[in-house]
């Protein structure tokens, strides 16, 4: 992307995981993980309520593909893939830009298992 400065992010408040990691790749600094944060935040009310409308398989993910349900589970899946990918160096992120590992910190506490 070029001039970082200039640019407005606006997330949609229900995404899929292919959007978050999206709009994971787009967080630059601070205001864009946030805007990032609020869009997962959006992901996992939208999946609570559909879950209470229409359990999913608890085998499984749940409707939006939330692996982990609980705070625990989750930091505890972004502190693994974190620790197995070099906080994802080994996937291509660059360690320049600490927005955006910690934004695929975050998406990965959400599916990784």
């Amino acid at each position: 992307m070029g001039s970082h400065s200039k640019m407005a992010l606006h997330f949609p408040a229900t995404i899929g995981w292919m959007e978050l990691h999206e709009q994971a790749d787009e967080v630059y600094d601070q205001r864009t993980l946030l805007e990032f944060v609020a869009a997962l935040i959006a992901d996992r009310d939208d999946e609570v309520a559909k879950e209470v409308r229409t359990p999913s398989s608890p085998y499984g993910a749940g409707a939006n593909g939330w692996e982990n349900g609980t705070i625990e589970a989750f930091l505890d899946a972004g502190r693994r893939w974190a620790e197995s990918t070099n906080f994802g160096e080994t996937q291509g992120l660059s360690g320049a830009n600490p927005w955006r590992q910690f934004a695929s910190f975050l998406c990965c506490g959400k599916i990784y298992e």
